[in-house]
């Protein structure tokens, strides 16, 4: 379920009621009988900052129980960090769990507000209320790396039910990571059926989804493995061990996820036939991630700064995507492509007046405002202008 928050909801000096009113949708999620102490983990986030999370608990009951006026529900929360951050208008998530356990998120408005609207299918609305979604089998947001990364963010793993094949694929490497370059090549190769020629979009969020499942599977085996050495120094536990390790697992991560990108779409540019350079530089020893056709043609003050291209690639942007803008100072019109889903309309409106053009996947438009959507370019379309500049 989800809603905007009210002030009498928040914690303010004006309201410290602790509470939720039980609307006609929470009783269809919470049944009408009280419960009391409910597990629920609170989490707040808002991209610009790391996450805060925190246990505590929910209580369910009917305040006007055993009276002969209408039962009158209301849904009381613990007191934390969590909730001391919550402001009116913020979205409130909440989920219950399949353990009977309650989920609640909080996210001002913005680009993570945008992706947990799209992947848990729910129309956001200007009023108050909550609105009920029933998550079941038939409408499930596919789990490919968009959903993923929203989930990450959560610290949510979601199930594999490619375990086996998955497992049998990474095998070969034991409990030690292969370069990135080898591992997006094992991903392509394990989806032949899948043209960057016929299909660009579609091949680079296949490839990256691969990849993604494939480095989870082989991480957690080495994350086993590391845990059940155990972090044991002889005057007692080894906790900067164990934080350095934690630290090391999710900057390997963010690391590899971009150059995994930069791979796979080296690939598609292959199979399209475009020319190009990976990390050419430019002005004041800036790297571009891709410069088109090449960088002899750039430094060349003959050749025309009008068939020049500039590609940035950042699987997630957060505010990195500003780096781009000072790379290629020949290239006025410039061009990102990012994987990050449902970024927040300031961020593109912000683009589109410096000139930067973004590209997503064609699967992933629909995360995206519709106001964005006739903005927004595919790698099909960023292919097609390349292409015509290189013709000349």
């Amino acid at each position: 379920m989800a809603k905007k928050l009210t002030l009498v909801e928040t914690i303010t000096e004006k309201s410290n009621q602790h509470e939720f009113q039980g609307t006609r949708p929470l009783r269809r999620l919470l049944g009408e009988d009280d419960r009391r102490g409910i597990p629920t983990h609170f989490i707040w986030i808002s991209g610009e900052q790391e996450a805060l999370a925190e246990d505590g608990f929910m209580s369910w009951s009917n305040v006007r129980k055993g009276k002969p006026r209408a039962a009158e529900y209301h849904l009381y929360y613990s007191g934390n960090t969590v909730t001391e951050l919550m402001q009116p208008g913020d979205m409130l998530f909440l989920a219950l769990q399949r353990d009977g356990s309650i989920l609640v998120v909080i996210t001002p408005s913005g680009t993570i507000q945008n992706q947990l609207v799209w992947l848990f299918g729910i129309e956001e609305q200007a009023e108050f209320g909550f609105t009920f979604q029933e998550i079941d089998g038939n409408n499930n947001a596919e789990l490919d790396f968009a959903a993923r990364y929203i989930l990450d963010e959560l610290g949510i793993e979601p199930e594999e039910p490619e375990a086996d094949q998955l497992d049998s694929l990474i095998e070969k490497f034991g409990l030690a990571f292969p370069t990135t370059r080898i591992f997006s090549e094992l991903a392509r190769s394990s989806l032949p059926e899948v043209s960057a020629a016929d299909d660009p979009d579609r091949a680079l969020i296949d490839w990256m989804d691969r990849e993604e499942q494939l480095f989870r599977r082989l991480e957690r085996r080495i994350v086993a493995a590391r845990i059940g050495d155990g972090f044991r120094m002889p005057d007692g536990a080894d906790v900067d061990g164990f934080l350095s390790f934690s630290l090391s697992v999710q900057n390997r991560r963010k690391a590899r996820a971009g150059q995994a990108l930069e791979n796979h779409l080296e690939a598609v540019f292959g199979a399209q036939g475009i020319r190009y350079v990976r990390g050419a530089e430019t002005e004041n020893r800036n790297k571009p991630d891709f410069l088109f056709p090449g960088q002899q043609e750039y430094r060349d003050p003959d050749f025309p700064a009008a068939r020049l291209t500039m590609l940035g690639a950042k699987s997630t942007l957060k505010d990195r995507w500003r780096q781009v803008l000072s790379e290629a100072v020949r290239i006025e019109d410039k061009h990102l492509l990012t994987l990050e889903p449902g970024v927040s309309e300031n961020q593109t409106d912000e683009m589109q007046a410096k000139k930067l053009q973004l590209i997503v996947p064609q699967r992933l438009h629909t995360t995206y405002r519709l106001t964005q959507q006739a903005w927004l370019m595919d790698v099909a379309s960023f292919l097609s202008v390349v292409r015509d500049r290189q013709d000349g």
